[in-house]
């Protein structure tokens, strides 16, 4: 870290712990609880001592998807996933006749996109599977964080890896805030490098694909650098779009930061057509993404991202709660189904859906007074077992439910980590969504196996290179 950040992060700590008096990291004696009571990630190991194959149960974590349970008709980096749990059938379906016998146990923006498409939206409830799994670095990471990463008033400090604060504590607004924050952080691998598209689907079922080449290097996670080799950087992005060919050329890089209000997010845009590299100083907040055909906010994307300083946060539990939510979604990432399959009007073809019962931390944003967003209100169903974002109830400046948005979780276990195979953004009076990493028509997907770049490989004059 330079000199100037360590500068920073102290002197924020310091702001912090005087004016609150709570720190958000634990004792040695509660972070000895990780691996053992809970998961190294700081979810509850124990189960809720029901019946799996009814639906209703939750099963002990036992270590989720480990190589050794990896299907062997997985061969190589790069390739669709073959579905571990493929002979699990259906529990039950919960539709818009039986929706209130479940209320309970649905999140209120899927219980409104059920009544919104009674005929054609339904949720197959299959047995829960815990499949999270990381590698062993990476909880050794989170039990250090554990034990020494804080909460500044716009970022965390002193974080490598895995999850910041795998177990809350302090106040309410603090613990909320750390959930977030172990979403916005959590492990997704080193270096990524995919091929997808995105689409916007109008009300009458239409849509144009939008393709492009993406590559991440999550440099907080790689675990040959150390607190010091940070710089504030979280990770870097760089995305080139392929097609349509009017589009073609175009590219996006992002420098992550830590703490944006020290140093803001870096963002640059690459214009084909002009040949011009250019910043893009206003991609955060609920800047307008083009390509989602206005369906998706810049901090939508990956469900949450950037500075939270925008909105008071709290908990509306106190411990995690039982919840719906997608999980194990492999049979929607499959190369047997077509995006005219699974692309119906007003919502992904819900015959390619899976949905587990899971503990959920339900994390509620308000917008500050005197603050600007599209979103008054921000409700998140939090995944106790990855911190991942699974769902999101979006209010519009009236408090009226607008937006919800579902993340289809599934393990990439050749990594392992636990992310999303699809991610899609709903709009409820327009009926229309976005759709996000759709690749079942690629040749591979996420590839996890290449080695890491020299980050200068992130550097803007990379745009106009490439691009070309």
């Amino acid at each position: 870290m330079s000199k100037k950040f360590a500068v920073v992060g102290v002197t924020a700590a310091l702001m912090m712990a005087m004016s609150s008096g709570v720190y958000a990291k634990v004792s040695t004696a509660e972070a000895g609880k990780l691996g053992n009571s809970l998961t190294p990630m700081g979810a509850q190991k124990a189960g809720n001592g029901k019946d799996v194959a009814t639906g209703l149960g939750i099963p002990d974590w036992d270590g989720g998807i480990t190589k050794a349970r990896i299907p062997k008709s997985y061969t190589k980096a790069g390739q669709h996933h073959p579905d571990p749990y493929a002979s699990d059938k259906i529990v039950f379906t919960i539709t818009a006749q039986n929706l209130q016998k479940y209320a309970d146990k649905v999140p209120v923006g899927i219980q409104e996109l059920i009544k919104t498409y009674p005929d054609t939206f339904k949720l197959n409830v299959y047995p829960s599977r815990r499949s999270t799994s990381a590698p062993d670095f990476v909880y050794k990471f989170t039990k250090e964080n554990a034990t020494r990463t804080e909460l500044l008033p716009t970022g965390v400090s002193a974080v490598m890896g895995g999850a910041p604060f795998p177990i809350l504590s302090g106040t309410d607004s603090e613990k909320a805030m750390q959930a977030i924050w172990n979403h916005v952080l959590r492990w997704r691998g080193v270096y990524v490098v995919r091929r997808a598209s995105e689409v916007a689907v109008q009300r009458n079922g239409a849509y144009s694909l939008v393709t492009s080449q993406q590559e991440i290097y999550f440099k907080l996670d790689n675990p040959k650098l150390t607190l010091d080799d940070m710089n504030n950087i979280v990770f870097y992005y760089l995305s080139f779009v392929k097609a349509p060919a009017r589009l073609a050329g175009g590219a996006v890089l992002v420098h992550e930061t830590l703490d944006q209000k020290e140093m803001p997010r870096q963002a640059w845009g690459y214009n084909a057509g002009q040949r011009r590299v250019r910043r893009a100083p206003n991609l955060a907040y609920d800047t307008p993404i083009a390509a989602a055909d206005g369906l998706r906010t810049a901090d939508d994307t990956d469900m949450f991202n950037g500075s939270p300083d925008r909105y008071n946060w709290k908990l509306v539990h106190d411990k995690p709660v039982e919840m719906f939510i997608p999980y194990n979604s492999y049979k929607i990432d499959s190369p047997d189904i077509t995006y005219k399959d699974m692309l119906m009007p007003g919502h992904v073809n819900p015959d390619y859906q899976r949905w587990e019962l899971h503990r959920v931390w339900v994390v509620e944003a308000d917008l500050k007074p005197g603050e600007r967003h599209l979103y008054s209100k921000r409700v998140f169903y939090i995944d106790e077992d990855s911190w991942q974002i699974a769902s999101i109830d979006q209010y519009d400046s009236r408090g009226d439910l607008w937006r919800v948005s579902l993340a289809f979780i599934k393990n990439f276990y050749e990594v392992p980590t636990q992310w999303t195979a699809l991610d899609v953004f709903h709009d409820l009076r327009a009926k229309r969504y976005h759709v996000q990493q759709l690749d079942n028509e690629e040749s591979s997907l996420l590839d996890f196996s290449q080695p890491v770049p020299d980050e200068r490989y992130f550097h803007p004059a990379a745009l106009r290179r490439r691009g070309n």
